[in-house]
Protein backbone atom coordinates (compact mmCIF):
# COMPACT_ATOMS: atom_id res chain seq x y z
CA UNK A 1 0.00 0.00 0.00
CA UNK A 2 1.19 3.47 -1.06
CA UNK A 3 2.24 6.27 2.26
CA UNK A 4 -1.05 8.49 1.79
CA UNK A 5 -0.60 12.19 2.26
CA UNK A 6 -2.73 15.26 2.33
CA UNK A 7 -1.56 17.78 1.27
CA UNK A 8 -3.94 21.06 1.87
CA UNK A 9 -3.36 24.63 0.44
CA UNK A 10 -4.92 27.45 2.55
CA UNK A 11 -4.99 31.08 1.16
CA UNK A 12 -2.33 33.05 3.24
CA UNK A 13 0.81 34.04 1.19
CA UNK A 14 3.87 31.00 0.06
CA UNK A 15 1.38 29.02 -2.06
CA UNK A 16 5.08 27.96 -3.54
CA UNK A 17 5.73 25.77 -0.52
CA UNK A 18 2.41 23.56 -0.94
CA UNK A 19 3.49 23.55 -4.69
CA UNK A 20 6.93 22.27 -3.81
CA UNK A 21 5.74 19.92 -1.32
CA UNK A 22 3.22 18.10 -4.81
CA UNK A 23 6.15 18.25 -6.97
CA UNK A 24 8.47 16.32 -4.58
CA UNK A 25 5.83 14.18 -3.67
CA UNK A 26 5.27 12.98 -6.53
CA UNK A 27 8.30 11.72 -7.61
CA UNK A 28 8.10 9.42 -4.56
CA UNK A 29 6.23 6.19 -6.28
CA UNK A 30 5.42 5.09 -2.41
CA UNK A 31 3.53 8.14 -1.94
CA UNK A 32 -0.16 8.94 -3.18
CA UNK A 33 -1.28 12.45 -2.63
CA UNK A 34 -4.78 14.03 -2.19
CA UNK A 35 -5.13 17.37 -2.31
CA UNK A 36 -7.97 20.19 -0.44
CA UNK A 37 -7.74 23.47 -1.64
CA UNK A 38 -9.32 26.53 -0.53
CA UNK A 39 -10.91 28.91 -2.79
CA UNK A 40 -8.47 31.86 -0.79
CA UNK A 41 -5.66 29.39 -1.59
CA UNK A 42 -6.53 29.20 -5.51
CA UNK A 43 -6.90 32.73 -5.39
CA UNK A 44 -3.55 33.69 -3.79
CA UNK A 45 -1.74 30.94 -5.80
CA UNK A 46 -2.95 32.75 -9.20
CA UNK A 47 -1.58 36.29 -7.64
CA UNK A 48 1.77 34.86 -6.57
CA UNK A 49 2.47 32.15 -9.62
CA UNK A 50 0.14 32.85 -12.59
CA UNK A 51 -1.17 29.35 -12.14
CA UNK A 52 -4.68 28.36 -11.48
CA UNK A 53 -5.85 25.63 -8.99
CA UNK A 54 -5.52 23.24 -11.99
CA UNK A 55 -1.67 22.83 -11.96
CA UNK A 56 -1.83 21.58 -8.22
CA UNK A 57 -4.39 19.50 -9.07
CA UNK A 58 -1.81 17.72 -12.12
CA UNK A 59 0.42 17.09 -9.18
CA UNK A 60 -1.43 15.63 -6.78
CA UNK A 61 -3.09 11.88 -7.40
CA UNK A 62 -6.16 13.14 -6.04
CA UNK A 63 -8.34 15.92 -5.28
CA UNK A 64 -11.32 17.03 -3.55
CA UNK A 65 -13.32 20.15 -3.56
CA UNK A 66 -13.51 22.06 -0.27
CA UNK A 67 -17.10 21.56 0.45
CA UNK A 68 -16.64 17.86 -0.10
CA UNK A 69 -17.43 17.72 3.39
CA UNK A 70 -18.25 13.84 2.96
CA UNK A 71 -15.50 12.47 0.98
CA UNK A 72 -13.12 9.82 2.70
CA UNK A 73 -10.40 12.43 3.80
CA UNK A 74 -13.16 13.38 6.06
CA UNK A 75 -13.15 9.85 8.15
CA UNK A 76 -11.27 8.56 10.04
CA UNK A 77 -11.40 4.88 8.91
CA UNK A 78 -9.90 6.37 5.71
CA UNK A 79 -5.91 5.59 6.62
CA UNK A 80 -3.73 8.42 5.92
CA UNK A 81 -0.63 8.37 7.36
CA UNK A 82 0.22 12.44 7.33
CA UNK A 83 -1.09 15.84 5.94
CA UNK A 84 0.61 18.84 5.46
CA UNK A 85 -0.96 22.08 5.38
CA UNK A 86 1.15 24.73 3.44
CA UNK A 87 0.78 27.09 3.78
CA UNK A 88 -1.13 27.07 6.79
CA UNK A 89 -2.84 30.73 6.87
CA UNK A 90 -3.91 31.85 10.91
CA UNK A 91 -7.64 31.06 10.13
CA UNK A 92 -7.17 28.25 9.08
CA UNK A 93 -4.77 27.03 11.93
CA UNK A 94 -7.60 28.58 14.26
CA UNK A 95 -10.20 26.60 13.17
CA UNK A 96 -8.58 23.87 13.37
CA UNK A 97 -7.03 24.40 16.79
CA UNK A 98 -11.22 25.43 17.82
CA UNK A 99 -12.43 22.21 16.09
CA UNK A 100 -14.45 23.75 13.82
CA UNK A 101 -14.82 21.51 11.22
CA UNK A 102 -16.64 24.01 8.35
CA UNK A 103 -15.18 22.56 5.43
CA UNK A 104 -13.03 19.22 4.12
CA UNK A 105 -9.93 21.04 5.03
CA UNK A 106 -10.66 21.26 8.31
CA UNK A 107 -12.77 18.65 8.91
CA UNK A 108 -9.60 16.32 7.54
CA UNK A 109 -7.11 18.07 10.04
CA UNK A 110 -9.60 17.33 12.82
CA UNK A 111 -9.88 13.67 11.80
CA UNK A 112 -6.10 13.81 11.81
CA UNK A 113 -5.45 14.89 15.10
CA UNK A 114 -8.44 12.82 16.59
CA UNK A 115 -7.06 9.52 14.30
CA UNK A 116 -3.53 10.53 16.03
CA UNK A 117 -1.85 10.97 13.18
CA UNK A 118 0.84 13.25 11.83
CA UNK A 119 -0.26 16.76 11.11
CA UNK A 120 1.94 19.68 9.92
CA UNK A 121 0.97 23.14 9.98
CA UNK A 122 3.27 25.41 7.73
CA UNK A 123 1.83 28.40 9.45
CA UNK A 124 2.25 32.03 7.49
CA UNK A 125 2.02 34.84 9.35
CA UNK A 126 4.45 37.53 10.80
CA UNK A 127 3.92 39.01 13.25
CA UNK A 128 2.39 37.18 16.08
CA UNK A 129 0.15 38.05 18.66
CA UNK A 130 -1.25 36.14 22.49
CA UNK A 131 -3.93 34.76 20.39
CA UNK A 132 -2.40 33.28 17.70
CA UNK A 133 0.52 32.12 19.83
CA UNK A 134 -2.24 30.18 22.20
CA UNK A 135 -3.64 28.89 19.10
CA UNK A 136 -0.50 27.49 18.60
CA UNK A 137 -0.01 26.08 21.87
CA UNK A 138 -3.34 24.49 22.00
CA UNK A 139 -2.47 22.52 18.55
CA UNK A 140 0.59 21.59 19.78
CA UNK A 141 -0.71 19.84 22.71
CA UNK A 142 -2.50 18.14 20.50
CA UNK A 143 -0.14 16.53 18.66
CA UNK A 144 0.26 18.71 15.75
CA UNK A 145 3.62 20.01 14.21
CA UNK A 146 4.01 23.68 13.90
CA UNK A 147 6.77 23.94 11.09
CA UNK A 148 6.43 27.56 9.74
CA UNK A 149 8.61 28.05 6.79
CA UNK A 150 11.84 29.91 7.64
CA UNK A 151 15.16 30.74 5.80
CA UNK A 152 18.57 29.31 6.66
CA UNK A 153 21.36 30.91 5.70
CA UNK A 154 23.79 28.04 6.55
CA UNK A 155 22.52 26.29 3.13
CA UNK A 156 23.88 29.77 1.21
CA UNK A 157 20.57 30.03 -0.99
CA UNK A 158 20.95 31.48 -3.85
CA UNK A 159 17.63 31.84 -5.30
CA UNK A 160 13.94 32.09 -3.74
CA UNK A 161 13.48 28.15 -4.37
CA UNK A 162 16.44 27.36 -2.69
CA UNK A 163 15.22 29.00 0.38
CA UNK A 164 11.94 27.76 -0.36
CA UNK A 165 13.49 24.12 -0.88
CA UNK A 166 14.86 24.38 2.66
CA UNK A 167 11.69 24.36 4.06
CA UNK A 168 9.61 21.66 2.25
CA UNK A 169 12.70 19.30 3.09
CA UNK A 170 12.52 20.15 6.12
CA UNK A 171 8.85 18.87 5.89
CA UNK A 172 10.00 15.69 4.02
CA UNK A 173 11.83 15.33 7.11
CA UNK A 174 9.53 15.47 9.46
CA UNK A 175 7.48 12.96 7.23
CA UNK A 176 10.02 10.36 7.12
CA UNK A 177 10.83 10.91 3.56
CA UNK A 178 13.81 13.01 3.49
CA UNK A 179 15.11 14.20 0.43
CA UNK A 180 18.39 12.86 -1.18
CA UNK A 181 19.40 16.38 -2.18
CA UNK A 182 18.47 18.70 0.74
CA UNK A 183 21.31 20.55 2.10
CA UNK A 184 21.94 19.52 5.87
CA UNK A 185 24.20 21.68 8.47
CA UNK A 186 27.56 20.95 7.60
CA UNK A 187 29.73 23.24 9.47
Amino acid sequence: MKRRIIVAMSGASGSIYGLRLLEKLGKREEVETHLVLTRSAERTMHLETGKLASAAKELADFYYPVEDIGCKLASGSFPIEAMVVAPCSIHTMSAIAAGISSNLLVRAADVTLKERRKLILMVRETPLHLGHLRSMVSLAEMGAILAPPVAAFYTNPVTVLDIVDHSVDRVLDLLGLPAEDAKRWEP
